[in-house]
């Protein structure tokens, strides 16, 4: 038992000793237990909210969640500004980007970027719990917890160790999705005479499943290309959205085209 909790402990070392160092002081990068532990309690809430919840009245939470998903809006506003406005100043390729390790401004700016677009991806977690407390139960699917979980690790992992480079690409895109996606969001939080004004919604997902193709060509590319990045990031982010393609496609599949069929 001894040994085992010894080789735990040698591997915990060797992961926050070869991170980048600029980033060690920053919230919840040092050590991997905190974003393990923020998961795990994930888990037991997604478990055991829907059942305290069970004989309960669902929440009214409009005021909430018209302020979070438009603060959401805002936050992603400023995060693609930072992504963009980074890279080109540093002149950044689409294509194998290194990490620039330096602590130049606008490395630390690209971090900064990088370090907000990880932590957007804890306050998101918000999500499942407002679906739980109004008990949109049937919400919590095996993609949503699967997109909103695992992501939070894919993330440490990157603002640990490679905090910027080709890293932003993903994060420029994805911001993007996201105001899109929080914009619909908090429109339809306002009331149900807003739905005239969403049309839109099936073309979000399209987007989204437009947004995880670039993530395979992007990491997929740079993965069997000679680049200055690790291919063991390359190939979590390929292998993760492999997953969430097929995932996303059954969801557009039985949300829109087989409903559509049944019509």
């Amino acid at each position: 038992m001894a040994s085992a909790w010894q080789t735990v402990l040698s591997v915990h070392d060797t992961i926050v000793e070869n991170g980048d160092k600029r980033t060690d002081q920053w919230l919840l990068v040092y050590s991997p237990v905190p974003i393990a532990i923020i998961f795990l309690v994930y888990l037991f809430v997604v478990w055991a909210g829907p059942r305290l919840m069970k004989h309960r009245e669902p929440f009214d939470l409009k005021a909430v969640l018209i302020a979070y998903n438009f603060a959401m809006v805002g936050l992603s506003a400023y995060m693609l500004y930072e992504f963009i406005v980074t890279s080109w100043l540093s002149n950044y390729s689409f294509l194998c980007q290194p990490v620039d390790y330096s602590t130049s401004p606008l490395a630390m700016r690209m971090a900064g970027a990088c370090w907000w677009f990880f932590f957007s991806k804890v306050i998101e977690l918000c999500d499942t719990f407002f679906f739980i407390l109004r008990k949109k139960n049937s919400q919590l699917t095996y993609l949503h917890i699967y997109h909103h979980g695992p992501l939070m690790f894919n993330w440490w992992a990157g603002i640990k160790y490679v905090a910027g480079g080709q890293s932003f690409f993903i994060g420029l895109v994805n911001t993007f999705i996201h105001l899109v996606m929080y914009s619909y969001y908090g429109l339809a939080a306002i009331g149900p005479h807003m739905q005239k004004y969403l049309w839109w919604k099936r073309y979000l997902t399209s987007l989204q499943l437009v947004q995880l193709f670039l993530f395979l060509l992007h990491s997929g590319y740079n993965l069997f290309a000679e680049c200055d990045f690790p291919d063991s990031m390359n190939l979590l982010v390929f292998t993760y959205c492999v997953v969430l393609v097929i995932l996303f496609s059954n969801f557009y599949y039985q949300s829109y085209l087989n409903k559509k069929k049944q019509k």
